[in-house]
């Protein structure tokens, strides 16, 4: 059973490079909470979570990209968010690394509250500009 399900009406931010990286941060938080529930966790959390750190910083420069080519007035804030989320995942990563913290349902749903709560509360906020500027 799929934590996240990707909802265009829902999750889309109007930039179609944009959608593809967040549906496919989805998958890979999907890819971690069925680990998890297979009981696979302990072998594949280290990886799994890397990958995710990885993918979000690769992510978040592109859309901090696009952003500044486009003269995004929110740009600085919004890098401020980023490197704040960044670190928290990466915190949590270290942690586990060290044993000093279990993957559970609680860093599942920090993980899934993160992703969405960032895409719908702080994302949607640069689409009306971006599209304006002829990013779609």
């Amino acid at each position: 059973m799929a934590l996240l399900t990707w909802d265009s009406s829902r999750y889309s931010v109007g930039v179609k490079s944009i959608d593809g990286q967040h549906s496919a941060l989805f998958g890979l938080i999907n890819d971690l909470h069925d680990a998890m529930l297979k009981g696979q966790a302990q072998s594949q959390m280290g990886p799994l979570l890397r990958k995710i750190v990885g993918y979000t910083q690769t992510h978040f420069t592109a859309e901090e990209k696009m952003m500044e080519e486009a003269n995004y007035p929110g740009l600085a804030d919004h890098k401020l968010k980023h490197r704040d989320l960044i670190k928290q995942v990466q915190e949590f990563s270290s942690r586990l690394e060290k044993g000093d913290a279990a993957l559970s349902l609680d860093l599942m749903n920090f993980l899934r509250d993160w992703l969405t709560n960032h895409i719908q509360k702080v994302d949607h906020d640069y689409t009306p500009w971006m599209n304006q500027h002829g990013v779609h």
